[in-house]
């Protein structure tokens, strides 16, 4: 099954990420209190998969309400509150629950059993707007890439990260039915090791060439002139273009600027967040310092009270990207322009 993500018979199961790539195990969510944890804990992860694993947590949680209806918005106000607050930086989260509430608060005068059923429906369509917008990106993105592209990415963007066949990843997966000869490295990005554990898993399921490298080497590939082009995802995009991405992020922007290699962003509009000007304004979430200090969460690795600083995400500022892939078209410099010039076309 290549689906993270299943709602089927009104029960929702999320493919539980941290234990890839060696099992793959489908888990239930029975209430918002799993969803938030698995979203907290990384079973579920990617920007766009986790707006619509929200969107349906936000459903499971309804149905358990049986309360009167003049209670019924206040309930689901807090469930929303709730899980916006597992992870921060990713706006998609945001994005869906929001849209479950406007949905929720626009039909409110419904009884509560028809307001259940009217928020399962936007979930679902929220579900399969997120399959089209990966199909977009992935044709808008194929117009960057060439036969015998080399291409390096970060974190995991494919189907573990989308409903679909992902954002950065679905790029590479339409190039290499296109032309068979592309070739990947995939940065191992620590410390959870989602290059590692996911991209080069699922890289290899769809048997496109993929090299695993631990993200120090990134420098040396680019000097050796190995590496064409850059590609990664987004969990936010500020007005201005600002990205805010994967830890480690930054770094590659920085080193592709420095030897004249495209770096480009893969991203739907769903991740743009146009009430925040700069990349500054957006919150970066801390992870728990054990994530450094063990491997996985089992080996030690470096000493118990050692301090640590883990940042999930950085922000690479708008003048070291190339292009940003959306399901709409590819935006180029000036970013502010021509981000509000697309965003406003299709509203």
């Amino acid at each position: 099954m290549r689906k993270s993500v299943v709602f089927k018979n009104n029960h929702l199961y999320y493919l539980d990420q941290t234990k890839l790539p060696r099992f793959r195990i489908y888990r239930e969510c029975r209430n918002i209190k799993e969803g938030y944890h698995a979203i907290k804990e990384l079973k579920v992860r990617g920007a766009p998969l986790i707006g619509v694993f929200a969107a349906y947590c936000m459903c499971i949680s309804a149905r358990k309400f049986k309360g009167r209806k003049s209670d019924f918005m206040a309930y689901l106000k807090d469930t929303a509150l709730y899980l916006s607050g597992s992870r921060p930086t990713a706006v998609n989260l945001s994005w869906a629950i929001e849209r479950i509430m406007r949905v929720a608060s626009k039909n409110s005068n419904e009884s509560v059993d028809a307001l259940k059923s009217i928020i399962l429906k936007e979930a679902g369509r929220i579900h399969r707007e997120d399959i089209r917008l990966c199909a977009n990106m992935a044709k808008e993105g194929l117009k960057l890439i060439h036969t015998n592209d080399v291409i390096l990415t970060h974190c995991n963007t494919g189907f573990l990260a989308a409903s679909g066949e992902g954002t950065a990843l679905a790029v590479i997966y339409a190039a290499a039915k296109k032309y068979r000869s592309i070739k990947v490295y995939v940065d191992e990005t620590r410390p959870l090791l989602q290059g590692a554990r996911l991209s080069s898993w699922e890289l290899r399921e769809s048997g496109i060439d993929t090299t695993l490298i631990t993200d120090n080497t990134a420098a040396y590939l680019m000097q050796k002139k190995i590496i064409d082009k850059i590609l990664v995802g987004a969990d936010r995009i500020a007005k201005n273009g600002d990205t805010a991405n994967k830890i480690g992020t930054y770094s590659l922007a920085v080193l592709a600027k420095f030897h004249k290699i495209p770096f480009y962003v893969v991203a739907p509009l769903t991740s743009f967040d146009i009430n925040i000007g700069k990349g500054e304004y957006i919150p970066i979430e801390q992870r728990s310092p054990d994530e450094i200090r063990k491997v996985l969460g089992k080996v030690w690795i470096a000493p118990e009270k050692v301090k640590v600083y883990n940042p999930a995400f950085d922000v690479t500022p708008h003048k070291l990207i190339t292009a940003i892939v959306t399901d709409k078209g590819i935006i180029r410099p000036p970013f502010k322009r021509n981000i509000k010039r697309i965003l406003t076309a299709v509203r």
